[in-house]
């Protein structure tokens, strides 16, 4: 009997066409694992900032709307919690003592904040009672509490939280404490910087995960530069292992710098800034000296930790974006308006309105008056000039080679 052979199959028997050597290609090499953070510095509830996202219909994130994509499209998204969140068991906010509104958690999951520091100096603002509350609310949200706890054993813990398959570990002290109850182990307590213990705690965060990062409310308020203390614990921290150093406190940034210690590199952001308040309120840069706007400038800084080839996980990459808050305060609007917005971008947007408003043809359309039209270019050259300032200043006070304008 004979066997039909199909024509593919035949010409493939044969040696005809179908017999061509093809390339076939090579394994592709994997991506590396890389893991994004983002950390900003002091969440500060000023009765001033409260105000302006009760007056604004999107509430707390539309005070940093700009920022949200930066922070969702992180893996991790860092921040100081400046304040109790204790609307049930503690007092409205006074000047010095913070206390902010139930809605802040839900609106700082939202925006994409994963970490947040409570050891600080504010912690006991609303007493024991009020930091137990803080981190009920917190976790109610799935917002991963720093340094305080219901206990001294919870505040203590190492929180261990993977990304990207790279295991982060978080630790939190504060070095001030404006109102220190600490007082039994079984009882609310916020985690002081003891050195040794910190060190012994650090060591111990390496064994369990592949990226340490120590948070620190330390320094000296409103000064640019740590102090050597700071600058020596720091060291023995990175020496300790810790990757990545987040500093706050003073209110005003300070720089960034890589340390090397016990042979071995971490990063350190010595003071992150104010993220958001309502300080330097008055500032304008035609009537102020440059100096006077400092506690409105921020930093976003940008990580990224990778994967080696011999499978460690090391940093890749840190920028520094500087951030800037807008503040209304006393222009007889009859909304209070304050928003932490991008420099670089609003750098360049307000360049190409100023170029539509002096425009001959462009400018006419957009205010046809006159007056208001030479009224809206004052006002544009001044924000231009305000951006221009506050970016060299940011850029002068981080350190140049950290900044990023992206």
């Amino acid at each position: 009997m004979r066997h039909l052979i199909p024509g593919a199959l035949a010409l493939l028997l044969l040696g005809g066409p179908a017999c061509r050597s093809r390339q076939v290609p090579g394994p592709v090499p994997p991506v590396p694992a890389s893991l994004s953070l983002v950390a900003v510095g002091d969440i500060l509830m000023h009765e001033d900032v409260k105000t302006a996202a009760t007056q604004d219909p999107g509430g707390f994130p539309a005070l940093w709307a700009d920022l949200v994509p930066l922070f969702q499209g992180a893996d991790l998204a860092f921040g100081n919690l400046e304040t109790p969140i204790a609307p049930t068991t503690g007092r409205p906010g006074v000047p010095f003592q913070f206390n902010a509104p139930a809605t802040l958690p839900a609106a700082l999951r939202a925006s994409g904040f994963t970490v947040l520091s409570t050891a600080n100096n504010h912690a006991f603002d609303q007493g024991a009672k009020g930091v137990r509350e803080t981190l009920q609310r917190l976790r109610a949200e799935r917002l991963v509490a720093l340094g305080s706890g219901e206990d001294r054993a919870q505040a203590e813990a190492t929180q261990v939280l993977e990304r990207q398959g790279i295991r982060v570990a978080f630790l939190g002290f504060t070095d001030l404490f404006n109102l220190d109850l600490n007082q039994r182990a079984t009882e609310p307590w916020v985690r002081p910087l003891d050195l040794e213990p910190a060190l012994q705690a650090v060591r111990e965060a390496r064994g369990r995960a592949e990226v340490v990062v120590v948070s620190v409310h330390w320094g000296n308020e409103y000064q640019h530069l740590p102090t050597k203390r700071q600058r020596d614990i720091a060291r023995a921290l990175v020496g300790a292992g810790c990757d990545l150093l987040l500093g706050h406190h003073p209110h005003v940034l300070q720089p960034v710098e890589v340390m090397e210690a016990e042979g071995r590199k971490g990063l350190v952001a010595y003071s992150l800034g104010n993220f958001i308040s309502n300080q330097d309120r008055m500032y304008r840069a035609d009537h102020f000296p440059v100096a006077e706007g400092d506690n409105r400038d921020g930093a976003a800084l940008k990580v990224r930790f990778e994967r080696r080839p011999q499978g460690d996980v090391a940093l890749a990459e840190a920028r520094v974006e500087p951030l800037w808050t807008e503040n209304n305060w006393g222009s007889g609007a009859p909304r209070r308006e304050i928003r932490v917005i991008r420099v670089a971008a609003a750098e360049a947007q307000t360049r190409t309105e100023l170029d539509r408003l002096t425009d001959a043809v462009e400018g006419p359309k957009t205010h046809p008056e006159a007056k208001l039209r030479t009224r809206a270019i004052l006002a544009t050259q001044e924000r231009l000039r305000t951006l221009i300032l506050r970016r060299r200043r940011i850029a002068e006070t981080i350190g140049e080679s950290f900044i990023s304008g992206k």
